[in-house]
């Protein structure tokens, strides 16, 4: 742990017990966790928990690798092969659920000189055609751009930027930068486009939780991908799982997308693959 804001975190739901998301690994940006944003390999794993008695939790960490043991068992039930945050010295801490379910013993750690690590897959290259550069704006109320078609210069003007790196993966974890709050839950992602002629071309849209997609200042799109928002089994998981076909007339173009965040995730990622004719300049 840096601070009690940010800091990697692993944890086991007790509730799935058995299922893919068993385990979870998590990294925690100023004070807000991103399950939504990092499901799959290398960040959740199933496993069968055992209930009313003792379970033995091992966590070996080299580098920037975390591998989880659960009961003495020989290989590792979660492999993460590249934690998200830079190595820095900190604490550590252990915590349940505030209904003090979960009990501790017996807790020690042991500093390793040749941890011995179960080998890894090779980092996963970055998606064809990902969006790894955006800039970003502050944080400002979801209510100020609810019912807005048409931005206006007043409305941008009022906005200030900083430049993000998206992860390998093409996630852009908003939190990284921005801080939420029970007042400002709404950012912009923003991506200049210089397109040589007008033509349509097919962009690939992830987003946790809600997204307002704006291209040269016209509302093209609105999406919802709340926890439970479709049925109480949907967890709101972020993926390339949406198509916008957006038209680029020639010369400069600017997509806007705004992320308004309740809980579990503040993210956005795009692909746009077929890239000719285009430049991807920055302000």
């Amino acid at each position: 742990m840096q601070n009690d804001k940010n800091y990697e975190s692993f944890y086991l739901r007790p509730h799935q017990s058995g299922n893919p998301d068993a385990t979870q690994y998590n990294p925690v940006y100023n004070g807000w966790p991103s399950w939504q944003l990092y499901h799959g390999e290398g960040y959740t794993a199933p496993v069968q928990l055992s209930f009313n008695q003792w379970m033995h939790v091992k966590l070996v960490i080299a580098d920037q690798q975390l591998q989880v043991y659960i009961d003495n068992m020989a290989q590792p039930v979660l492999v993460v092969p590249q934690l998200q945050r830079p190595v820095q010295p900190g604490t550590i801490s252990v915590g349940g659920a505030s209904d003090g379910a979960a009990h501790y013993a017996n807790f020690s750690y042991t500093v390793l000189e040749k941890p011995l690590l179960t080998p890894v897959p090779p980092p996963q290259a970055v998606p064809a055609g990902a969006i790894t550069i955006w800039q970003v704006s502050n944080a400002f109320a979801e209510s100020a751009i609810s019912n807005v078609v048409q931005l206006t210069p007043d409305q941008k003007n009022k906005l200030s930027w900083q430049t993000m790196e998206a992860e390998p993966t093409g996630r852009l974890n908003l939190a990284r930068s921005v801080v939420w709050s029970s007042t400002a839950t709404t950012t912009f992602a923003r991506l200049l486009i210089d397109s040589e002629r007008e033509q349509t071309k097919p962009l690939q849209l992830g987003f946790s939780d809600r997204a307002q997609v704006y291209l040269n200042d016209t509302l093209l799109y609105r999406g919802h991908d709340e926890f439970r928002s479709r049925d109480y089994r949907f967890l709101g998981s972020m993926g390339y799982y949406d198509t916008l076909y957006v038209r680029l007339r020639k010369g400069r173009n600017e997509l806007w997308i705004a992320i308004a965040e309740d809980f579990g995730g503040w993210g956005v990622q795009a692909l746009l693959v077929d890239q000719s004719g285009l430049r991807f300049p920055r302000p």
